[in-house]
This record gives structure tokens, C-alpha cells and sequence, in this order.
């Protein structure tokens, strides 16, 4: 891979409930996969990172199926951080755009990755993968228009 191409900007799609999607937003930060590096690592500065709540609360909330914030990996650090003392996931910084929220029902036939599929849903349980550039912008526009943003405000050739 050569250096231009490792710095081509990359798409993300993280699966987190809705009210911890929340914290990280009012934090500015991400915290994928139950706390593990790796998905955090696999984001480079300048990449985007859409997060899809399958449910409310992590455990016992309702449904939502909704892409829910939408932010910008900001530097390189993935640090460790203490919320018990059982308990130290790793996060990222991030700094998230005004958006609302978009359910993901009207999109599924315009997604390359949920098109045509039955199951659309499993990849999700993978809970972060990559997406295309032209997903990507499917979903900002769901989550900007109402917001009174463009996707222009991405700074995206």
C-alpha cells in the first residue's frame, strides 16, 4: 500500500446504543466493541465514524434501527480510560457534527452493504466495519437535511 493510499479518508460504521452514543458525543469520544483497541486502530485521523443504534439502551431498550452521530477521527491516540475499576475500555477523540437522527428502514434499499439482503442486520453484529463513500453520503444526508446542515459541511471532494 503506498502512502497515498493509506491517507485516502475511510468510512465507519460503529454499533452502539443510542444513550451511550449520547455520552460519547457530549465526550467527544468513540468506544467500540465493548471497550477493545483494535476497531479503534483500524481509524485514522481525517476518517468518519456513523454510528447505527440498534436499541435505546444497551441492554433492555426499545428498538430504534437509527444511524445516530456522525463525527471525524481527530488524532492518533487510543487510550485506555478508567470508568471502574473492573471495567477500562479504550476510546478515541472525535469531533462530532450536529445531525439527527435517521432511521435506517428508508436507506436499506439505497445501501450497497444492506441492498437486496434479507438479513441486513448481521453485518451489524460485527459491531464496526467499513463502508463506502457513496454509503457514507447516502447516510449524512439522511442525518443532515433536517438538521439544517449540508454534507458539504464535511469538507468532502
Amino acid at each position: 500500500m503506498t502512502e497515498s493510499v493509506s491517507r485516502e479518508t475511510r468510512y465507519w460504521i460503529g454499533v452502539v446504543s443510542a444513550s451511550h452514543v449520547r455520552l460519547g458525543v457530549q465526550g467527544g469520544f468513540a468506544q467500540l466493541c465493548h471497550g477493545k483497541a483494535a476497531p479503534l486502530r483500524r481509524m485514522r485521523p481525517g476518517d468518519w465514524l456513523i454510528y447505527y443504534s440498534p436499541r435505546t439502551d444497551m441492554a433492555k431498550g426499545n428498538p430504534l434501527q437509527a444511524f445516530t452521530a456522525i463525527g471525524l477521527v481527530i488524532d492518533d491516540k487510543v487510550y485506555e480510560y478508567r470508568m471502574s475499576d473492573s471495567f477500562v475500555p479504550f476510546r478515541r477523540n472525535i469531533r462530532y457534527t450536529l445531525c439527527i437522527e435517521a432511521e435506517i428502514a428508508p436507506l436499506l434499499e439505497q445501501l450497497t452493504f444492506t441492498h437486496g439482503k434479507r438479513n441486513w442486520g448481521y453485518l451489524f453484529r460485527t459491531g464496526h466495519f467499513e463502508i463506502s463513500r457513496e454509503d457514507f453520503f447516502v447516510i449524512a444526508d439522511a442525518m443532515l437535511e433536517d438538521a439544517g446542515g449540508t454534507i458539504n459541511e464535511f469538507g468532502i471532494q
